[in-house]
């Protein structure tokens, strides 16, 4: 997997987005909530002359919610349709000459299900974020985690 990674922080950990997966990093001015929506589904935003949905990446992992609203996201495409997902943090782009590996310890919970392995980055290995897993809205079982 030679190219570019996008570095982020979610829930207190480093994770790299393939930088082909990215259409850009963008901050969240207003959200307009969706009401029925699942829970990891922040609401709708307008950015760029169109109406994204917005994902909460720590919703979507299982993880305990923010303190306070995150507003760093990292704007995708998944099958024609435009969606924002949520960061903690948004750190740099580097540059990775290794392949994505599978990720040598185990994985759980809401983790497991959007890690599509590892890959190293200056000197780091960084677990690589499936943004489609996060799009997707968790198994009954693991939301119920």
């Amino acid at each position: 997997m030679n190219g570019l990674l996008l570095i982020v922080e979610i829930g207190g950990e480093r994770v790299a987005f393939p930088a082909s997966a990215v259409e850009a990093v963008v901050e969240i001015e207003s959200l307009t909530p969706v009401p029925g929506a699942p829970p990891h589904v922040a609401g709708l935003s307008a950015l760029r002359s169109r109406v994204v949905t917005v994902i909460d990446s720590r919703l979507a992992l299982g993880l305990a919610p923010r303190e306070a609203r995150a507003r760093d996201a990292v704007l995708t495409v998944i099958d024609g349709h435009a969606y924002a997902i949520l960061v903690d943090g948004v750190e740099d782009v580097v540059e990775t000459s290794g392949e994505a590996q599978a990720a040598p310890v185990h994985v759980g919970g809401g983790w497991a299900r959007a890690i599509g392995g590892c890959v190293e980055a200056e000197g780091d290995l960084l677990m690589l974020v499936d943004a489609a897993a996060l799009v997707a809205p968790a198994p009954p079982a693991e939301r119920a985690a």
